[in-house]
C-alpha cells in the first residue's frame, strides 16, 4: 500500500474515533484560551507579525552569507560546525561522535530535526541509549511512538491515557495524577542527566551575528541536558538562522504567544560555545550540524520557498480543520498538518508525499494565525498544481477530469437532464463520497435552462 492510500485509510479510520475527537478537541481548546489571551497583550499583533515576517524574508533574501557568517562567528567560539546534507550525513556524524566518545547514555531535549533524522534509532544502533527528556517526548518514547504534534507530542493522549501507560510500564498506581506521573518522571530523568556522556538538543534559531543557538523551552530539560554531559551536539535545520541577537525581542515573544499562550517561555538560553577555561559548567565540546535534508531544493522554488521562514510554533496545526480531524499520525511525516503538507513533498518526494497537499479545505485559518505570514493555502494549491505537472495524481482522477473537461467545454452535455447527473452521481454515496454523507440532488434542468425559463415569464 502506497502512502497515498495509506493516508486514505488512516483518514477515514481516525476521523470518526469519538474518543480521539475527545481529547484533541479538549486539549486543543485549552490552547485556543491561551493563545487568546496571549494575543491580547498585543497592541498591534498584526504590526510584529508583519515585523517577523520581514526579518525572515530578509534572511531568505542572503541565505547563505548568514549562514557562513554563523559558521564564521559559531568557529571563533570553539564550537565544530557541521554540515550534513542528507539523514545519512547526519547519522554519521553523530555516530562518529558517539564512537569517539564512547558514549553509553545520551539525553535529548526535545527536537523535531532529530525527528526527522530519526536520531534514536542512529544513536542505539552504536550502543548508545538515547533518553527523551520533553516530559511529552517521554511519555510517547515509552509508549513505543513518535511525536504526535510538533509542539506538543503527546497531545493524543489524556491524562488517563498517560496513567495507564506508566501503570503498565513502571507499575505506577492506575490512578495516578499528573503531577504524581511527572514527579515520577523527573526523578527518573535526574539521574540520567547526571551520568549521561552526550547531551542533545536542538535549536529555535541560529543566531548568525553571534554564532549562538537558541533554545526555548518549558520545563528546564532543555538546559539540563547541555549542563551536566561533556558533550553537546546541536541538530538544526540550516532555515533557523536569524541575522541578529537583537531580533529576539520579536521573535521569543511571538513564538512563546502564538505556541503555548504565553508572555514568554519559562527558560530560554542561548548558547555560545563549550566550557571556557574559566568556567566550572558546561561541556567540554560542542557540536553544531546543519540538516539540508531537502531544505535547499525548496529554497531554490521560486514559489514555495516561503515555507522556510516557519519558526515551527505549531499554530497552523492547531487551527487547521483537517489536522483536528485526523490527527497527526495519518500524515506519516515528522512535520504534519498545513506547513508540513507544503514542505514534505520537498524533503521526501513528490511521488510519496505530493497528496498530502489535497488534505486541506484551503480555508485560509492557517494563513490567518501563522506569526510569519506565510501564505499556506497559496503553497498547497502550487503543490498541487506540480503534482499534476508532474504527471502524480491517480489514473482515475486524471480520467475523471478529462472527462469533466470535455463535458464542461460542451453546452449540449451540461444542459442533459438531472436526472441523468443524479444517476450518475449515487454511486458515489457508497464509494469515494459515502458513507457518511450524501451527494446533494442535482436541479432537473441546468442554471442557463432556468434563466432562460424566467426570461421568457418576465
Amino acid at each position: 500500500m502506497n502512502y497515498s492510500k495509506k493516508f486514505t485509510h488512516a483518514a477515514n479510520k481516525i476521523a470518526f474515533d469519538q474518543k480521539h475527537k475527545q481529547t484533541i478537541k479538549f486539549n486543543i481548546s485549552r490552547y485556543d484560551t491561551a493563545v487568546t489571551a496571549g494575543r491580547n497583550r498585543y497592541a498591534d499583533l498584526q504590526l510584529a507579525r508583519f515585523r517577523a515576517a520581514f526579518i525572515k524574508r530578509k534572511m531568505l533574501s542572503n541565505w547563505d552569507n548568514y549562514l557562513i557568517q554563523f559558521e564564521e562567528n559559531a568557529t571563533k567560539n570553539g564550537i565544530t560546525v557541521l554540515w550534513a546534507k542528507d539523514t545519512a550525513q547526519a547519522i554519521e556524524y553523530l555516530q562518529e561522535i558517539l564512537k569517539e566518545n564512547e558514549a553509553k547514555l545520551l539525553v535529548k531535549s526535545k527536537s523535531m530535526t532529530t525527528e526527522e533524522i530519526e536520531m534514536n534509532h542512529a544513536a542505539e544502533a552504536v550502543g548508545c541509549e538515547s533518553v527523551e527528556t520533553d516530559l511529552g517526548e517521554f511519555i510517547v518514547q515509552v509508549a513505543g511512538e513518535k511525536p504526535y504534534h510538533i509542539v506538543t507530542p503527546a497531545m493524543h493522549k489524556s491524562k488517563e491515557d498517560v496513567a495507564k501507560l506508566f501503570n503498565e510500564k513502571f507499575d505506577l498506581p492506575i490512578d495516578s495524577t499528573p503531577q504524581e506521573m511527572t514527579e515520577y518522571v523527573r526523578q527518573v530523568l535526574r539521574k540520567k542527566y547526571t551520568t549521561a556522556d552526550i547531551g542533545v538538543t536542538g535549536a529555535n534559531f541560529l543566531v548568525a551575528d553571534i554564532g549562538g543557538i537558541a533554545v526555548t523551552e518549558n520545563e528546564g530539560n532543555g538546559v539540563m541536558s547541555t549542563s551536566f554531559p561533556n558533550v553537546h551536539i546541536v541538530f538544526a535545520g540550516i532555515e533557523k538562522i536569524i541575522p541578529s541577537i537583537d531580533d529576539f525581542g520579536m521573535f521569543w515573544q511571538l513564538l512563546s504567544c502564538m505556541g503555548t499562550g504565553q508572555q514568554i517561555t519559562a527558560y530560554n538560553t542561548i548558547f555560545t560555545g563549550a566550557r571556557k577555561n574559566n568556567e566550572t559548567d558546561g561541556p567540554e565540546k560542542m557540536y553544531v550540524i546543519l540538516l539540508d535534508n531537502g531544505r535547499t531544493e525548496l529554497y531554490a522554488d521560486n514559489e514555495n520557498f516561503e515555507a522556510l521562514s516557519c519558526i515551527r510554533c505549531g499554530a497552523c496545526l492547531n487551527a487547521c480543520p483537517v489536522y483536528k480531524t485526523i490527527g497527526g499520525y495519518t500524515y506519516e511525516t515528522t512535520y504534519s498538518g498545513p506547513i508540513g503538507s507544503v514542505i514534505t513533498p520537498f524533503y521526501r518526494g513528490f511521488k510519496d508525499f505530493g497528496h498530502l497537499s489535497s488534505a486541506s479545505s484551503l480555508c485560509g485559518a492557517c494563513a490567518e494565525v501563522c506569526p510569519v505570514k506565510i501564505p499556506l493555502p497559496d503553497l498547497l494549491l502550487v503543490n498541487r498544481r506540480k503534482s499534476v505537472e508532474k504527471n502524480l495524481r491517480p489514473y482515475a482522477e486524471r480520467t475523471a477530469m478529462k472527462g469533466f473537461t470535455y463535458v464542461s467545454e460542451s453546452r449540449f452535455f451540461f444542459n442533459l437532464p438531472g436526472g441523468l447527473k443524479n444517476m450518475g452521481a449515487y454511486p458515489l454515496n457508497f464509494t469515494l463520497w459515502g458513507p457518511y454523507r450524501k451527494m446533494p440532488k442535482f436541479a432537473s434542468c441546468s442554471f442557463s435552462q432556468q434563466w432562460k425559463k424566467r426570461e421568457k415569464k418576465d
